[in-house]
């Protein structure tokens, strides 16, 4: 049995938690906040959590000998500090995304990862659904790729704004670029070679990203990144071939695609989420662990870094 301690109490911490409780090879086992009572708060409201600790600091999860592994929730800012501090506990990691504000800082947290020999891995949700493994089948389908698309717009700025949330409030940790670039991100670095920034434009609001357009060339493939808080648009990722494309739907989290091959007509591919977009993450984690690996092959410590730095690019193109 792995047993899981989760640190932060916000609302995606809920989610992993209710999640958590489909699979059977695994438990939470320990919660931290910045307060025991929060923490003691947040077990009372997620399943399956009879018996498990409650702490008042991370430093009291990190300490307990009972957790084999950390699920990180807390606000972006403070995943490097909390990441290296577990892996140097002995812990293994699922790391909320974005894993780090930087390349650079994903590299140092992939280095204590390998020399410590504990697994870190980014929870990006995208590449555990059952539908990626189906488009990736259908990449040969459309020949030799010719772009990859990556948009996720939301006219979410009020909410946002109003939530009081790292989202917005000025610090290392805030902006779209992070919150919802990262997605688009892990669709460019899985699919095209080594992006160079070609141009970027970003929106602020008193400094704080809220739309970002930037444009890639990769050898002969184009690439797009595209989010917002503050405009609507279809959530799709577009990968356009010699013959033919497939639009993936909701790409932060999606179970439909739809395959357009010249001549032919056009194929959906509905894959449903086995429980819910959570699971998959949480379950290829769990095998990783029961099989004493130090790394992912679906989001790897070097596909963390290839996403971190197409983000860098853009920031440093923008300035």
């Amino acid at each position: 049995m792995i047993r899981i301690g989760i640190i932060g109490a916000g609302n995606i911490a809920h989610r992993f938690a209710a999640s958590l409780a489909h699979e059977p090879r695994a438990e939470l086992v320990a919660a931290a906040c910045r307060t025991q009572q929060k923490a003691e708060a947040f077990l009372e409201e997620v399943p399956h959590s009879q018996g498990a600790r409650h702490y008042g600091s991370y430093d009291e999860l990190l300490a307990d000998s009972r957790v084999d592994a950390v699920y990180l929730a807390l606000p972006h800012a403070y995943h490097h500090e909390w990441a290296i501090k577990s892996l140097r506990a002995g812990k293994a990691v699922l790391c909320e995304k974005p894993a780090m504000l930087t390349e650079a800082q994903m590299r140092e947290v992939a280095g204590v990862s390998r020399r410590e020999g504990r697994l870190f891995m980014e929870a990006m949700k995208p590449r555990f659904v059952p539908l990626y493994e189906r488009v990736e089948s259908e990449l040969g389908a459309i020949g030799r790729l010719k772009s990859v698309e990556a948009t996720l717009c939301n006219n979410m700025l009020g909410l946002v704004e109003g939530a009081g949330t790292y989202h917005m409030t000025p610090g290392p940790g805030a902006g779209v670029l992070l919150d919802c670039g990262i997605y688009c991100a892990s669709w460019l670095a899985a699919l095209c070679p080594p992006l160079e920034l070609v141009r970027a434009r970003v929106e602020r609001i008193d400094g704080i990203d809220v739309y970002v357009d930037a444009h890639f060339c990769a050898e002969d493939v184009d690439a797009r990144l595209e989010c917002a808080f503050n405009e609507a648009k279809p959530r799709t990722a577009t990968l356009l071939g010699e013959c033919g494309s497939i639009v993936v739907e909701e790409l932060h989290r999606p179970q439909r695609a739809t395959v357009h091959i010249d001549g032919e007509s056009p194929r959906v591919l509905d894959v449903p989420y086995e429980v819910d977009d959570f699971y998959g993450e949480i379950r290829h984690f769990v095998d990783l662990l029961e099989r004493g690996a130090t790394e992912s092959p679906a989001m790897s410590l070097d596909d963390s870094i290839a996403c971190a730095r197409i983000l860098d690019q853009v920031r440093e193109g923008a300035a």
